[in-house]
């Protein structure tokens, strides 16, 4: 049977869009996941079309378009926009907005008027928070009004200067506490939860123990998804990149050179020649 849309849209009508429902079953058959971060609507609808199953409008925009040192600056009325752009600009891929830091952690009832405001203001289809056991009433109070959440535990870079900086989380005994955050974040009612910097074995246990997807962010192979920032696999982000990073392409190359031949011809009159005059 078709899915049936409001306002006699059929699912016909374009490629099916992804639900929460079909990170359940993509668990349950054992399929792989894949998100990419995403802020604009070039990169959205390249990705829409790519078939990734979910884009992250990540508070990493920090970093990536705005220019800040870390995500912590990043604020509600900055990301709103670009989450906008993004649920714009897709058909079938499933679109998380990220709360930024200060937008949830003084209680449930912040955390709640905050995620109404990306769902009504942007088109998202679900939030993003950071934290397990700390962060589980506020998922449980947005998950009670109908927003799906994703949660985000292990490293958790809204809280890198408590946590001491980017360092790997769930080594050695503190797998016990990983497992922990896990099921509060699952026991809140979130429909998924990234590992973030997590070794691959303690990632394998929250994985196993948990009847929602584990979606991994430099946490290894044995989630059942994986999410990057996609200026880091493009090759698009300058300096030193994470080291779970596989580079497939060379864009900040490509767009160099293509600068500096732009350049030249300018500069020697080569460009605008006379096929690109009217």
């Amino acid at each position: 049977m078709s899915e049936e849309r409001p306002y006699g849209r059929s699912a016909g009508d374009g490629p099916k869009r992804v639900r929460t429902r079909h990170f359940a079953n993509a668990k349950r058959d054992g399929v792989k996941i894949t998100g990419l971060t995403s802020y604009d609507t070039l990169t959205a609808g390249i990705f829409d079309r790519a078939g990734i199953d979910f884009l992250l409008v990540g508070d990493s925009a920090g970093n990536t378009v705005f220019g800040y040192d870390t995500t912590l600056p990043v604020t509600v009325d900055e990301l709103i926009p670009l989450t906008r752009a993004v649920a714009r600009s897709v058909r079938r891929a499933f679109v998380v907005a990220d709360l930024p830091f200060g937008s949830y952690e003084a209680g449930a009832e912040e955390a709640l008027h905050t995620a109404i405001r990306f769902m009504k203001e942007t088109g998202a289809h679900a939030v993003k928070l950071e934290g397990g056991r700390r962060s589980s009433e506020q998922i449980a109070r947005i998950v009670q009004a109908g927003v799906p959440v994703m949660g985000h535990i292990g490293f958790t870079p809204q809280s890198e200067h408590g946590l001491g900086g980017h360092l790997i989380q769930g080594r050695g005994d503190a797998v016990d506490e990983l497992i922990a955050d896990a099921l509060a974040v699952q026991e809140a009612g979130a429909f998924a939860v990234v590992l973030e910097m997590v070794p691959a074995d303690a990632a394998a246990q929250v994985t196993a123990r948990l009847r929602i997807p584990t979606i991994s962010v430099g946490a290894g192979p044995h989630c059942d998804g994986q999410l990057l920032v996609w200026t880091d696999w493009a090759g698009l982000t300058s300096g030193r990149i994470p080291k779970f990073v596989k580079q497939y392409a060379d864009l900040a190359g490509t767009l160099d050179t293509a600068a500096k031949a732009w350049q030249a011809d300018v500069a020697s009159g080569a460009y605008p020649g006379p096929e690109h005059s009217y």
